[in-house]
């Protein structure tokens, strides 16, 4: 599936089962987890100190690495926790800020400004990841600003002969909301338009990590449908297949925030419509039921929790990986 050769293929292999799937673990969660921490604690974000986010993303790391064969980090709270992962587990690190420019429309993104691909290898890390708020259906000049910022990463891990991990996140570009019905009839295009821009080899990208390309709530006959249908399992089955047919990269699935109940099941249609996913980097669905118990228990009640549920998420997960993934070396 890929023409990987030299230090990137070495990088890529150290992040894989020996059967050649990535069953990575992510960790990397910024703003997203501070907010959330500081949710169920009942205080402002800013009360979220950041050896309260180093000690949560340890914790995570250290329990689960053992059952994955990669874990994806961030160099701004993350570092601490590398020290903590399981021998074999190789490291990912984002490259973006948190967010995205918030001065300018199109979710523009951005880098960790004390940060370099250059630094992402000194770390021992195995491979870069960015992630990259993208619709097909934006204006023209913002597209043409982001295409060029992914070029430009690409180029920078050629240089340093490091794995490049592209995750693309659609959002609407109109009044629809991002989890109603709307928003999910135009999901199916909006990830395969993007599996396809950045398929191009000019940007580089030696692994996408993609989105499930229908809102499974609104898949009729779903375990997890809620209310009115947007496609049928059959439509959505093709919708799976359209989106992949479009590249020769190896791919990824993200969990995307959902709960790992309704991860599962779009791994399991996309193994039914016969896609040749290579793995998944799955974060929030395996841990994230468990920040109500770091936030009101502490830290050994939290490690407890992820002892228990989260180690028996991930195994859940590898298990499906294990029926349906294929070796992105094939």
């Amino acid at each position: 599936m890929t023409q990987l050769i030299g230090k990137k293929r070495e990088h890529l292999e150290k992040l894989s089962t020996p059967k050649g799937i990535i069953a990575a673990a992510a960790m990397d969660q910024r703003g997203s987890l501070k907010k959330s921490i500081a949710e169920k604690k009942g205080v402002p974000s800013s009360e979220i100190s950041p050896h309260m986010m180093e000690e949560f993303k340890t914790a995570v790391t250290k329990v689960l690495t053992p059952h994955a064969s990669a874990v994806l980090l961030d160099p701004e709270f993350g570092l601490p926790a590398t020290k903590q992962k399981a021998k074999h587990a190789g490291l990912i690190l984002s490259y973006e800020a948190t967010g995205y420019d918030q001065t300018t429309p199109g979710r523009v993104p951005l880098l960790i400004p004390t940060w370099t691909v250059s630094k992402t290898v000194e770390v021992g890390a195995n491979a870069v990841k960015i992630l990259l708020y993208y619709t097909p259906f934006e204006e023209s000049k913002i597209n043409e600003i982001k295409h060029a910022w992914v070029e430009r990463i690409g180029a920078e891990c050629a240089y340093h002969q490091i794995p490049f991990f592209l995750e693309f996140v659609g959002y609407p570009t109109g009044n629809e909301d991002q989890k109603g019905i709307e928003y999910a009839k135009k999901k199916p295009m909006i990830v395969k338009k993007s599996i396809e821009e950045f398929s191009k080899p000019k940007y580089g990208v030696d692994v996408l990590k993609i989105e499930i390309p229908v809102n499974m709530q609104f898949v009729k006959g779903a375990k997890c449908a809620k209310g009115e249908a947007a496609y049928t399992i059959d439509e959505a089955k093709r919708f799976f297949r359209e989106a992949v047919a479009v590249t020769k990269l190896p791919y990824i699935y993200l969990s995307a925030g959902v709960s790992d109940e309704e991860f599962r099941e779009s791994l399991e249609l996309a193994i039914e419509a016969k896609t040749n996913f290579n793995g998944v980097l799955c974060g929030r669905a395996t841990w994230k039921d468990g920040i109500p118990i770091y936030a009101t228990k502490g830290l050994k009640a939290f490690e407890d929790w992820l002892e228990g549920r989260g180690v028996q998420n991930i195994k859940a997960l590898n298990e499906i990986l294990d029926r349906g993934a294929k070796s992105w070396k094939n």
